[in-house]
């Protein structure tokens, strides 16, 4: 029991004096950790909310994808410092680390090991037996990192003359490259190619990472080679485009791309179409794949020009450019547009969760039922998804159909949930497609995924600098993202690309370079 605060210690025994003593400095103790507890839960509960909102929170507050991402990474990161350290404790130079709580991750059995055996100080028997024998041992990985190495590849070519005669001098050819007389190996422009367009790293990041590492390059130079890399792919992604307009059934979405306009100093509103082909779904033989092309604008002329020499089912979004496209198409290259029930949905999703209307709730729960037979039948032959369609979407779009027409009579045309509703009248013809052939889509997330990469590089190099520049992402994202798309390494992809291009491959062989046909070296 503690003394009371006005007791003068120095009256007592120094016995019982000590003995206070240790108590008074037991509570502080204690009353120290209690506080410091409470801080901790309370830095826990502040990171758990925001991570839950987050996740969780409304539409309207919620991060954009790579945004959420950052955000998880620091929340994360905080979390494991505060669980980290015991309540009040400093850092010390040496912890046993506490039992893993989390997925730690795992190595691939195929990773390079290299084995650091620890022997014990002293093997010999302290009871003075002798040498102990190894009777086990316990085994312990952990992922090393190393630095990207740079090294310059440094090509002899020796000559050799007759010593009897002046006319015999022989050398070997030198080694093909595609930049002649320029720095970077075909392996060397993949790394360029890919840190931009597939880890969104702008040229001047790069160039100042590579300057830590003693490469003094300067950011137009990788400019440069970027632009003739792109020159030289630039007709396998033109045989890709081909290869996809050849089929009757395609995706395609447009995304901005602010470009800078010399001109004024500042930018202007460029565009990505992408022209993509996704048959997974239904167990399609065509690979996947997706071609972008850069457009100053957004208008039906650029669209149509993208498509020029493709016939058949388009699946889009309510833009109205593919209406002005499809009705200016004769007979003898028509072009169906399917139009997408993700679309509608999202738009119902907006006016739910500003207003609570019980209409919007009602029109979701309708779409949802039909998503849940997709979600059956996703993977199934076509064949086997247009059977299920017909006997069980068509009874529910047909009765969507009619409390539509309902919904509409009840509210204003000009209200919020009329604008929204008015979305599947003007498209019905396009929504109700995919009930007569399973090879169509309900909605167009193939090609909005594809469309996602190209957000993030726009938000990292804010613009491109030119409308050649766009023309240039354009190309090389394509590549990539189908090399993506078929399970393929973009670096291992362009590196062996760059360099059968270089060695001279011929144009009559390039389906060969197309990304879904590569076979990557076992060496």
């Amino acid at each position: 029991m503690a003394p009371p605060e006005d007791i003068d210690l120095s009256a007592l025994p120094p016995a019982l004096r000590a003995a206070f003593e240790v108590e008074r400095a037991a509570r502080l103790a204690l009353e120290a950790e209690v506080a410091a507890l409470a801080e901790r839960n309370r830095r826990l509960d502040h990171l758990v909310r925001e991570l839950r909102q987050a996740i969780y929170g409304k539409r309207s507050e919620k991060l954009a994808a790579d945004e959420r991402q950052l955000s998880f990474e620091d929340l994360e990161t905080a979390i494991s410092e505060v669980e980290a350290a015991p309540a009040g404790a400093k850092p010390a130079r040496a912890v046993t680390p506490a039992a893993a709580r989390r997925n730690i991750g795992r190595l691939p059995a195929d990773l390079p090991r290299i084995e650091r055996v620890i022997e014990p100080e002293s093997t010999l028997c302290p009871c003075g037996c002798g040498e102990m024998a190894r009777i086990g041992e316990d085994r312990s990985e952990r992922l090393d990192i190393i630095p990207a190495q740079l090294r310059a590849i440094v090509t002899i070519r020796p000559r050799y003359a007759c010593r009897r005669c002046r006319g015999a001098v022989v050398q070997a050819q030198a080694p093909a490259r595609l930049i002649e007389g320029g720095l970077p190996t075909e392996a060397a422009l993949a790394h360029v190619l890919v840190a931009k367009y597939a880890d969104h790293l702008p040229l001047y990041r790069q160039a100042q990472i590579l300057a830590r590492s003693g490469v003094e390059l300067d950011r137009s130079t990788l400019a440069g080679w970027v632009g003739k890399a792109a020159f030289h792919l630039g007709p396998i992604v033109d045989r890709m485009a081909e290869e996809l307009k050849r089929g009757d059934r395609l995706f395609m979405d447009e995304t901005p791309a602010p470009v800078l306009d010399p001109g004024r100093g500042k930018t202007k509103t460029g565009y990505l179409w992408a022209l993509a082909r996704d048959d997974r779904r239904w167990g399609g033989a065509d690979p996947p794949a997706v071609v972008y092309g850069y457009a100053p604008g957004r208008g039906a002329e650029h669209a149509e020009r993208l498509l020029h020499g493709f016939a058949g089912v388009l699946q889009v979004d309510g833009y109205a450019a593919y209406k002005t496209v499809s009705r200016g198409r004769g007979p003898e290259a028509p072009l169906r547009l399917a139009h997408c029930w993700a679309h509608g949905r999202r738009k119902l999703r907006e006016v739910f969760d500003r207003d609570a209307s019980p209409i919007a709730e009602e029109g979701m729960r309708r779409i949802a039922e039909l998503y849940a037979i997709e979600a059956e039948i996703r993977g199934q032959g076509a064949d086997a998804r247009l059977a299920a369609r017909q006997a069980r979407s068509v009874p529910l779009v047909e009765a969507f159909r009619t409390w539509l027409d309902a919904a509409r009579a009840r509210v204003s045309a000009k209200s919020r949930v009329g604008e929204k509703l008015a979305y599947f009248a003007r498209h019905w013809d396009g929504l109700v497609l995919f009930l007569g052939d399973g090879r169509i889509e309900m909605d167009t997330n193939p090609v909005e995924n594809a469309i996602r990469p190209l957000t993030l590089n726009r938000k990292n190099a804010l613009f491109a600098g030119h409308d050649e520049g766009g023309r240039a992402w354009a190309r090389i994202a394509s590549l990539i993202e189908t090399c993506k798309l078929n399970g393929v390494d973009p670096l291992a992809w362009l590196t062996a690309t760059l360099e059968a291009i270089a060695a001279g491959h011929p144009n009559s062989r390039i389906d060969d370079l197309l990304p879904w046909n590569f076979q990557p070296s076992s060496s």
